[in-house]
Order: structure tokens, then C-alpha cells, then sequence
């Protein structure tokens, strides 16, 4: 089957099979951001965005992004690159594997939430794990990048 979406501002055609994850189909086409964890939705490191909205692209057909908007972190790159800064200048920016999704996840919260309370990106945040740092440098950096104390 052909499945057609918008990739990053781009109309793109992919020729799948009904039960292709979505992961596996943008890796298949090069998209290599999007990257592989525990293949089970409990980690968030395949998160992209569909329509703005994050989803686990491991566990969703890409069938279901017919004719929708889906987003990986190099449709963001200048995003992505103030937020590593932020990452690095609080020292949780160990392995970066999971920063792809880390920045996907801030920029859907900004838009949804421009001015989230500290509560508000734990709860936005809660589903990406991190197996290098803990999260309190994380949150600090997502609070300096997202601007001020709350």
C-alpha cells in the first residue's frame, strides 16, 4: 500500500505494509533521528509529532499518517540546538541519544504551553525516559530554555 504524509514540510509517498510501524518506516527512508529504544512505547525515545502532537512512533502504524503533518527534529534543527545548549550547560546532555525526542517534546510543549509552570513539564515530560542523567538537570535546562524560574 501507498501511504502519503507530509515529512518536515515535504509531501512524501512511502509504498508499506499495512502492519509498518512508523519508526521503522522513516528509519527505512532515512530518517535516522528517530531513534530505536525499548520497541515496547515505554520509553519515548521514538517520539515525533503528528499534526504537533507527540506520539511513539513505535508502536504507530504509519498508515495512520495518511494524509497528516509528521514532524522529526530535523524539521527543527535551530530549536533543537539552543535546547542541547541549555542540555549541555546543566550537564544532561550525557549519551544525547535521547535528545531527539527531548526536543520534540519541548517544542510541542511551548506550542501548546508557552509559559509552562515546573509541574506542568514534569507531567509534559513524564513518558521520555533518560538512562544517563537524572531529571532535575533536565527540567532546569527545559525551564532555561523555555526562559525563567517558576
Amino acid at each position: 500500500m501507498v501511504v502519503k504524509f507530509n515529512l518536515n514540510g515535504i509531501d512524501v509517498e512511502y509504498v508499506i505494509k499495512p502492519g509498518d510501524y512508523l519508526l521503522d518506516t522513516l528509519r527505512a527512508n532515512g530518517v535516522k533521528s528517530v531513534r530505536k529504544g525499548c520497541n515496547a512505547s515505554a520509553c519515548g525515545v521514538c517520539t515525533v509529532l503528528v499534526d504537533d502532537k507527540p506520539v511513539l512512533s513505535c508502536s504507530y502504524l504509519t498508515a495512520k499518517v495518511e494524509g497528516h503533518r509528521v514532524t522529526t527534529v530535523e524539521a527543527i534543527q535551530e530549536e533543537a540546538a539552543a535546547l542541547s545548549e541549555c542540555f549541555s550547560k546543566e550537564g544532561s546532555d550525557q549519551c544525547g541519544y535521547c535528545n531527539s525526542a527531548y526536543a520534540l517534546m519541548v517544542h510541542a510543549l511551548k506550542k501548546e504551553n508557552p509559559n509552562p509552570t515546573d509541574e506542568e513539564i514534569r507531567d509534559y515530560m513524564v513518558g521520555n525516559l533518560c538512562r544517563c542523567t537524572g531529571y532535575q538537570g533536565q527540567q532546569k535546562a527545559i525551564r532555561a530554555y523555555l526562559g525563567g524560574k517558576k
